[in-house]
Formats: structure tokens, sequence, C-alpha cells
């Protein structure tokens, strides 16, 4: 297979090239270039975002079976790399979100749930909802229903993650003593192992298959309990977990999802729309989830071997609790 990634250098991109490669494929990546390819591909370099930014690509006599774009910015940048290569590739992948559902999205939604409106392919950059909605449209403007996917991703996780989800746990775990963890236990998540993302893609196009997948393991796959003590284990046993009750947690005004990363309250709309969709059609077509204690381990050693700082998306908010407020919150009693 012939493979262009438009990205291919950081976190799901990067997974995409370094599994198509693992396949054998013949793999071209275009990129800004401030970041250094996987070793074993073709380099085309431009900004998408500058005038005549796609002009490397416009200009290669390359042919693709498939593209897959993470763009996650303003919409028209997808509608001009779709059109250009609408001739071109046989497939076009593109990596959306599930929150380009309407919100409040209600528990165990689908694919055919609604998504949100105002979402144009010609815009500019707005919102993270729309900005993917729209990117949705620019794809299927160009390719038609039958030659687009759409990887509806959840929470994604794994090595190279560049957001700070599950580096910021490991960190934390490492440095031992007392940890506020957010209860209860036995949450259940949702969540990609971003190898696991990679290689449902390549299977996608692989497959001639098109349409929407909400891509996330199936809910329950892991827990706050696994996940944590997962962390706990691998970071070397000298963290202890202090289990705290959600409503301890929201009154002591620490904000879910962004300072307990993952974690978000049970019962919550932002529970039901983080994790609880319906992942049986991604399942029926071949995605398969390794254990959270694998991806756990693997972060963890990428983690080590760049020396324990993660990189930060600069369009993403930092992750993470601050010391002094965990510790406010346990000298109150909080854990178990």
């Amino acid at each position: 297979m012939r493979l262009l990634v438009l990205g291919g250098t950081e976190f799901a991109g990067r997974a995409v090239v370094e599994a198509a490669l693992a396949r054998g494929w013949e793999v071209t990546v275009f990129h800004r270039g401030r970041h250094e390819a996987p070793p074993g591909v073709r380099s085309l370099h431009g900004d998408r975002t500058a005038p005549g930014g796609l002009a490397a690509l416009a200009g290669d006599a390359g042919a693709w079976d498939a593209v897959v774009d993470t763009w996650s910015a303003a919409p028209r940048a997808v509608r001009d790399a779709a059109r250009l290569l609408r001739d071109r590739a046989g497939r076009y992948v593109y990596v959306s979100s599930c929150s380009v559902y309407a919100w409040a999205p209600p528990a165990g939604y689908g694919e055919d749930a609604p998504v949100v409106e105002g979402a144009s392919a010609d815009a500019g950059q707005t919102d993270y909802a729309r900005d993917k909605r729209g990117g949705e449209l620019a794809v299927l403007d160009a390719f038609g229903p039958d030659r687009s996917v759409f990887v509806r991703a959840g929470l994604i996780l794994g090595p190279y993650e560049n957001v700070g989800r599950l580096p910021w746990w490991l960190a934390r775990t490492a440095r031992g003593g007392p940890v506020l963890a957010p209860g209860p236990r036995e949450l259940p998540l949702q969540y990609i192992d971003v190898r696991d993302l990679a290689e449902w893609i390549l299977g996608a196009a692989q497959q001639g298959l098109s349409g929407p997948y909400n891509l996330i393991g199936p809910q329950g796959h892991a827990t706050m309990g696994t996940l944590l003590d997962a962390c706990a284990r691998v970071t070397g046993g000298a963290a202890e977990l202090r289990w705290t009750e959600p409503g301890v947690i929201v009154e002591a005004g620490i904000e879910p999802w962004t300072q307990l990363p993952v974690w978000v309250p049970p019962g919550s709309d932002l529970h039901d729309a983080l994790h609880s969709a319906d992942v049986s059609r991604a399942l029926a077509t071949g995605l398969r989830c390794r254990p959270v204690e694998e991806t756990v381990a693997d972060t963890w050693s990428w983690l080590r071997s760049i020396g324990g700082v993660a990189p930060q998306r600069p369009d993403r908010t930092v992750k993470g609790l601050d010391p002094e407020v965990e510790a406010k919150v346990l000298a109150a009693g909080a854990g178990s």
C-alpha cells in the first residue's frame, strides 16, 4: 500500500507512520519540518496554513492508495488538501473526534447521533468541535461518501503523547507519597491506545471502509483503578493512592479532565460524552485494544527514554493538579 500522511511526526500521525512502515508500506509524509520524520519515509515539506503552502505536494508526482490527515484547526486547510488530492488518492482517512456530536450526547451514543451545527469546510479556526466537523465536511465534499473515513476518536493515550494526560499521572506516581486518586476505583473509562488507533486506520484503508466510526476502546476496558494501579506499579510502587469521593473533589474546586486528567465525575454529562460511546461498529471492523497495563508501561518507557519530560502541544491546555492543592485536600482527610 502507498500511504500519504499529512503531519506524521507527532503522536497519532507518527503512530500511523510507524505502523505502516512495520507493514512494509510505502509512506510519504507531508509536514512542516519542525520535528524529525520517522526514518524510512519520503518527506515533503510545507505549511498548509501559508499561501502556497501545499506547493511541494502539488508539484509531486506521487499517487497514493490512502491519505491520513490528523488536522484539528481551520477546516479550510483540510479542504485545500482534499481538493488537491481527490484525483491522486483512493481514500481519505480523517482523524476527527467524538467532539463533533451535539452537546450533550446521551450515554451509549452511536455514529448516527446529531452533530454540531454551524460547521463549514470553508471556515477558519473557530472551536474544536466545529473545526473537526468542518474537516469532515471538507473531506466529504472532495472524496464523497464512498471514499471518506471519519475516525471519531475519543481519549487517546500511549507513547508520544503530547497532550499531557497519561504523562502527568506517570510523573505524579513516580514522585511517590500520598496521591489524590479520583474515585470511584471502579469508574469505567473509555480511551484508545494510539497504536491500536493506528492499526485500525491502516486496516480501514486496506478494507476500503467508509463513513464515520467512533474509535475508542469499549467502555470499562479499563477503570480509574486499573489505570492508576498500573501507573503506580510501573513507576516503582512508591505512590500511595488515596481514593477520594467525587463530591469531595468537586467541592474542592478541582477541575475534572484538566487538573485530574482522564477523570470526570460519574453520572455527569461530561462522563457520558467522554466515556460511554457505542463502539460496536469499530469493533466489528477489526478494532483490537491492548491491555491498559501495556499502554502504561510502554508510555513510561518512552517517557524515560526522552528524559522524563513529555512534549506539550502549544494549542492544548497544560494538564495536572498543583501539589499544594492536592496536599490541602488530602490533609483535610480525603482519601482512603
